[in-house]
Formats: structure tokens, C-alpha cells, sequence
């Protein structure tokens, strides 16, 4: 193996956090370095079509960063993007994640997503941009987040909803006309309206 593409492979993989083989071809590398490096440990597969160096340490959301690598126009979403804003005590079994109400399901095997249809206004306001193991995701913010568990409440329920909304105001994660703002985007405002003057 020539040593310069294999540190060029290495490289790039510690910069990428999880590389994908197709990540290899625009920098010329072909796909069997992957291969030869996973067989001579110096990295592992950490999902199908997906590599990270071996014995690098992960945090609890690496998923989440697996995820945003197989779907990259994906958006965190609902109890995943609570949870990683610390606005539920929900521990969700799988990732939510929005995409375009036009785009194609992902097929993806692992990890496990639950995809939701956002409209294209709805699904570009909010987002925030975050870095998991090297790999930037792309997540919505405190208030959209709230403004979307309203809008979703039939799927995570009301109480998830109230809950997040409590704590994004007692935490003071989003400000009034933030949420308003959010509420109004995901035409949620009349639902929110009794919740948001009960809390204050």
C-alpha cells in the first residue's frame, strides 16, 4: 500500500469523523484502501458504508453523527433535537429526522430513523449547525424544535410538548418572540398561544 494515500486515507478520515467510500473518490483514493486499512486495524467499520479510526473515542450521539452521514440533507429533529439541546428527559430508540416532503425515503438499515415531512418553508427556518465526532449535522434550534412538538404533538405527544416548552423558557434557551416567530412558521401560534401565556 502506498504509504502517502494511505496517510492521505487516514487523514481524511480523522478530518470527516465517519468517512463514507464515496468520500474517497473525489480525492482519487480508491475505495479498497479502506479496506486494507480496516484489515490491518487501523480503522473499523462502524456501520455499512461507514468507517472511523479504530479506538478513537465516540461521544453518546455518534448515531446522530452516522446518521447525518448517510442522509446529508437530513435535519435533526423533534425528541432527537430536544434531547440534544437538554429540553426532554425522553431518551429516544430511534433518530428523527426531517427531510424534504418531495425527497425520497432514506434506505438506511442502521441506525434507526423515524423520517418526517417537513414543507420546504418549514423545513429550511431554524436550523443550527453542530459538530458530533468530527461530522457537521444540521439540527433545528430551541424554538423551532418547541414549535414543531406542538406542530407533531399527535406523534410525541402534548406532554412532550408542554415539557419542552417549560424548559426551553425556565432554561432560557429561546426568547418569547423566538418561539412566536417559530409558532407562526410552523402555523402552530393559535395552539401555543395558552401555553406560552400559562407559563409567562
Amino acid at each position: 500500500m502506498a504509504g502517502n494515500l494511505r496517510e492521505k486515507t487516514l487523514k481524511l478520515i480523522r478530518r470527516a469523523g465517519v468517512l463514507r467510500p464515496r468520500d474517497l473518490e473525489k480525492h482519487g483514493i480508491p475505495r479498497q484502501y479502506l479496506y486494507l486499512l480496516q484489515q490491518a486495524g487501523t480503522i473499523r467499520r462502524s456501520g455499512r458504508g461507514l468507517y472511523t479510526i479504530e479506538g478513537e473515542k465516540v461521544t453518546e450521539n455518534h448515531s446522530i453523527a452516522e446518521a447525518c452521514k448517510r442522509v446529508p440533507h437530513g435535519i435533526i429533529c423533534l425528541i432527537s433535537a430536544l434531547r440534544m439541546q437538554g429540553l426532554t428527559t425522553q431518551i429516544p430508540h430511534e433518530i428523527w429526522m426531517a427531510i424534504n416532503r418531495k425527497a425520497r425515503k432514506p434506505n438506511v438499515d442502521y441506525p434507526l430513523l423515524r423520517i418526517v415531512r417537513f414543507s420546504n418553508e418549514s423545513l429550511i427556518a431554524g436550523i443550527v449547525k453542530r459538530k458530533i465526532d468530527g461530522v457537521e449535522i444540521h439540527l433545528y434550534g430551541p424554538a423551532k424544535t418547541v414549535a414543531d412538538c406542538f406542530k407533531y404533538r399527535n406523534k410525541i405527544g402534548l406532554d412532550v410538548a408542554l415539557e419542552a416548552l417549560r424548559d426551553c423558557r425556565r432554561q432560557k434557551k429561546a426568547s418569547v418572540d423566538e418561539l412566536w416567530a417559530a409558532a407562526k412558521v410552523c402555523r402552530v401560534a393559535n395552539i401555543m398561544r395558552p401555553y406560552m401565556e400559562a407559563i409567562g
